[in-house]
């Protein structure tokens, strides 16, 4: 009968241990499907959501400034505004010096579009003639009615073969593309200074009224210790994600300016243009700096032509890049800020497929301050280590 009881009981154990998994799985189920819920609705409404959760951002970085002005008896109002203006006023300044060679490079966009149109369609010639067959090596023929040949009749040449339809196909499609972007460009336009004009509407309603309606929300908690644990959730985050911002634009100013300093030593045009660019791409990790050498491989061709001395901008910026990305980075934002190479990838490709080059720009931001709620909460704990496994 004891051997009975204990195996009554092993089986109740093993009953009690499996039961939690069934529910496990249940909710990883619900939250995959939430997930893809939450994913497909911010697709869908991207012109909605996408001024909303930037300006979120911005505010979460800049509350601790309005904070601290706060104590010096300036309101929120008036320092939100200042905030926005010292940020906004150097960008514009420097706006305002790269518009004309932005403008010049424009123009000579016609001129790259020749250049590459020229060496595709040398390339499609180079390849129908390496198709053809060689034509058949003309035997002499006898003399009929010349004296030793020196008053033989000459014979017409044969006519030249005349050049296919479609042997300028890939030319005609990369005009055709240019046009099509230029149109897409042009287009988007209204919309992007529609959420640009929100965006800076909602930072600073956020930056204003956003605490009071916060602390109205954290006073609806029962117990001190939640609203001990909000506070230092939102503190925290707040920290590492200034932390994380500032330290990457310190990191990318100064990429930018070695770049600029060395694109101009190398005898680049434009290099001052190069360089911002270059600094504001660096925000996407791994697609910016790909982007970045692909323009510069452009600009490259407009300058020196389709020849070996297009590859000098690019593989100066690829130099000064790989320092960047492969020791600086790494060491300046320590163990904290870790991501997997893998995931930040997909969750870039995600966030661009979702929202266009905005999303590619926020999505490392959102994945730290979703990294460390988590952590913070002590959920998804598989998730945070799988995040931040080493590459």
């Amino acid at each position: 009968m004891s051997q009975l009881r204990q195996i009554a009981l092993k089986n109740q154990n093993d009953e009690s241990e499996d039961q939690p998994k069934k529910l496990t799985s249940m909710q990883m189920v619900m939250y995959w499907l939430i997930a893809f819920v939450v994913f497909y609705t911010l697709y869908i409404a991207q012109t909605l959501f996408l001024p909303v959760v930037v300006a979120a951002l911005f505010a979460l970085l800049l509350s601790p400034l309005v904070r601290i002005l706060k104590r010096f008896y300036i309101p929120r109002s008036f320092s939100a505004l200042l905030l926005l203006a010292s940020l906004g006023v150097p960008f514009t300044l420097l706006g305002m010096q790269l518009v004309e060679p932005a403008e010049r490079w424009a123009e000579r966009i016609p001129e790259l579009s020749t250049q590459l149109t020229t060496e595709l369609n040398e390339i499609s010639e180079k390849l129908a003639l390496s198709e053809q067959a060689p034509p058949p090596k003309a035997e002499p023929e006898e003399d009929s009615g010349g004296w030793f040949g020196w008053f033989s009749k000459d014979e017409p040449e044969p006519p030249k073969p005349e050049p296919e339809p479609d042997q300028n196909a890939v030319s005609d499609r990369f005009k055709q593309g240019g046009v099509e972007l230029m149109i897409q460009i042009l287009g988007a336009t209204p919309v992007m200074l529609t959420q640009f004009f929100t965006f800076v509407i909602l930072v600073v309603f956020m930056l204003v009224f956003g605490p009071l309606l916060y602390s109205n929300f954290i006073s609806g908690f029962t117990q001190q210790s939640d609203k001990q644990a909000a506070n230092s959730l939102l503190d925290e985050v707040q920290r590492e994600l200034s932390r994380y911002i500032l330290t990457v634009s310190v990191i990318n100013t100064g990429l930018g300016i070695v770049t600029g300093a060395a694109l101009w030593a190398a005898g680049v045009q434009d290099a001052l243009l190069w360089g911002v660019m270059v600094a504001l791409l660096n925000f996407a990790p791994y697609v910016g700096p790909i982007a970045g050498m692909m323009v510069l491989y452009l600009a490259g061709i407009i300058q020196y032509g389709a020849n070996w001395m297009a590859f000098i901008p690019p593989l100066i910026f690829f130099g000064i890049n790989t320092i960047e990305a492969q020791f600086i980075t790494p060491t300046v934002l320590g163990h904290n800020m870790r991501l997997n190479p893998l995931i930040l990838i997909l969750w870039l490709i995600l966030w661009g497929w979702m929202w266009g080059a905005v999303g590619v720009l926020i999505a490392v931001p959102l994945l730290v301050c979703l990294k460390l709620a988590a952590a913070r909460l002590n959920i998804f704990s598989r998730w945070v280590k799988l995040i931040e496994t080493p590459g």
